[in-house]
This record gives C-alpha cells, sequence and structure tokens, in this order.
C-alpha cells in the first residue's frame, strides 16, 4: 500500500540532488588556494617565533619590526598538499601514526586520527615504540606524523631508526634534523595545529 512521504524523507532524498544548498554544502571546504590561506591567516597559522633556526630560512616570508618571523603561507600550502599526498599514498591508513606531546597538539592529534582512521598517541611517547619488539607497545608504522618536533624528538630519533618517514609541522625555531616533510606552521597555537 502507498505511504504518504514526511517532510524528513523528501529532505534526505534531496540531499543527493545538485541544489543550492548542496552546492553551499559543497563549497563550506576552502576548494582554491586562496581559500586555504585565508583559513591558515585566521588561525594565526603565519605566525612564528623570535628565533629562526637557519634550515627554516626559506620559509620565511619577513620579520615584523618586534621581531617575530611571519611564514609564508604559499609555502606552507605547497607543503600541506605535498604531505596530503604522501598520506593518501599509504594504502592503510592505520599504518600511519601522529603524535604529540603538547596539550594543544593532543586534541588535534585525536580529531585526526577519528577522521582519517590513524593511529593517535597523544600524551607521552613510551619510548621503544619504534625500536623495542620484545614490549606489546610495539609498532611498525609507514608514516609518522608529529605536532613538535623538539618536544617529539623521542619519537622522531626513533623513527630515523627504524627508517620511518616523519611528517612535522615545524616553527621557525624548530630543528629539522631527522624530518623528511617539515610542514612549516604556527605549532604553538591551539587553532593554528
Amino acid at each position: 500500500f502507498w505511504l504518504k512521504p514526511s517532510a524528513s524523507d523528501f529532505v534526505a532524498a534531496c540531499e543527493f540532488l545538485p541544489t543550492a544548498n548542496a552546492r553551499k554544502r559543497r563549497t563550506s571546504m576552502a576548494v582554491t588556494k586562496e581559500e586555504d590561506v585565508q583559513m591558515m591567516l585566521v588561525c594565526k597559522t603565519h605566525l612564528g617565533t623570535r628565533n629562526c633556526d637557519y634550515r627554516m630560512k626559506r620559509y620565511v616570508f619577513r620579520r615584523t619590526v618586534d621581531g617575530i618571523h611571519i611564514i609564508h603561507l604559499g609555502k606552507t600550502w605547497e607543503k600541506i598538499m605535498v604531505a596530503a599526498r604522501v598520506i593518501c599514498a599509504i594504502e592503510n591508513p592505520s599504518d600511519i601514526i601522529v603524535a604529540s606531546q603538547r596539550p594543544y597538539g593532543s586534541r588535534a592529534v585525536l580529531k585526526f586520527s577519528q577522521y582519517t582512521g590513524a593511529l593517535a598517541m597523544a600524551g607521552r611517547w613510551m619510548p621503544g615504540t619504534l625500536t623495542n619488539q620484545i614490549t606489546t607497545k610495539y609498532l611498525e608504522p609507514r608514516l609518522l606524523i608529529v605536532t613538535d618536533p623538539r618536544t617529539d624528538s623521542q619519537a622522531l630519533k626513533e623513527a630515523s631508526y627504524a627508517n620511518i618517514p616523519v611528517l612535522a609541522l615545524c616553527d621557525t625555531d624548530s630543528p629539522l634534523e631527522n624530518v623528511d616533510i617539515a610542514i612549516p606552521a604556527n605549532n604553538k597555537g591551539k587553532e593554528s595545529i
């Protein structure tokens, strides 16, 4: 027999049609480089520190009057695209470890792993996670992502021993030893991470 469709059934059926609302939903995600750069400006991703590592100088746009280095967001966007290609090249997302020891970075790590299926290591890094095969916590990932190379130095050292590529969010004062892909960004701010 015939059931009269309710309003919620109609809304659910219309979600898949290319209507104006669907176009609005699709455009809520940034499509162009300019929109991405504007979002990074709002999140203060461009603000660096007063100190600048010599390997991070190529990512610095200029220095303000009070001595803060400004990160070139065009280069940040290019590095994010490179990182996205690397992450997409890994077939199984559970082979990616995302680590952060910073309190602000731990929320970002948990959100990233929730949406991508990667393994989150928020909080203290257990030494020997990538090198000590006897422990029950031993892991063999294909990629390691860290939010700060300075605070996550133990994870970087272990990844270098195990030949695991490392992707890191690096501020202007971050050391780049054992980092394969450095994304220049403000890794001190909650919104930026």
